[in-house]
């Protein structure tokens, strides 16, 4: 036993601690994965099915095109269909 009983109670209370944050980080970086994968809402990033300044979706870096160059796309940060002509808060130009 020990001689300080106080002692190891806080060191027991050290490693509880630090194995809660490490499982907090990882299921924040899950959630984090999760959402990049399914995509941010075309509410959030103020998605239009119009262009806007010129900019359209089929311009941007994140577009992935649809079957045929008129047909919805999808991109890489938001989800749901896009439209070729559409807008968003993302739009990137393509390099």
């Amino acid at each position: 036993m020990s001689e300080n009983p106080k002692f190891d109670g806080r060191r027991d209370l050290l490693k509880k601690a630090a194995g809660i944050s490490a499982a907090i980080a990882v299921a924040g970086v899950a959630v984090t994965q999760s959402a990049k994968a399914a995509g941010m809402a075309q509410s959030a990033v103020q998605y239009q099915d119009k262009p806007k300044d010129g900019h359209r979706c089929d311009a941007c870096a994140l577009w992935i095109p649809g079957p045929t160059p008129t047909a919805k796309g999808k991109c890489k940060a938001v989800a749901g269909a896009i439209d070729p002509a559409g807008w968003c808060t993302l739009w990137s130009p393509k390099s």
